[in-house]
């Protein structure tokens, strides 16, 4: 059976640039048992999230919007937006690691 993944629990899962020094990716959760488990910090924490886009995980901010079922994630971002270095302008790549973090069934 396929793994379930946080983008099969979400209506959309995006990232964008928050200027040029900062990342921020939204969880858009489809239902209120999604938002539980993707706001869950015993799933997704500041922890998870340096590890995946290997940054420093006191850098990571993390905003958790009940009322709308969504999950906010900032972090600077490794290069500066446009310079040498730079693979992705408009950050648009950067919630795929995100989009593909493994969910247990049945939540956590």
């Amino acid at each position: 059976m396929p793994e379930t993944t946080l983008a099969d629990l979400a209506h959309e899962v995006r990232s964008k640039n928050a200027g040029p020094f900062w990342v921020t990716m939204e969880l858009f959760m489809r239902d209120d048992d999604g938002y539980r488990i993707a706001s869950d910090e015993a799933f997704l924490d500041e922890r998870v999230i340096a590890e995946l886009y290997r940054v420093e995980a006191d850098s990571v901010q993390l905003f958790r919007i009940p009322s709308l079922n969504v999950v906010k994630i900032s972090f600077p971002r490794p290069v500066s937006q446009g310079s040498l270095r730079d693979r992705d302008i408009h950050a648009g790549q950067h919630h795929v690691p995100l989009a593909r973090l493994p969910v247990e069934r049945g939540g956590r």
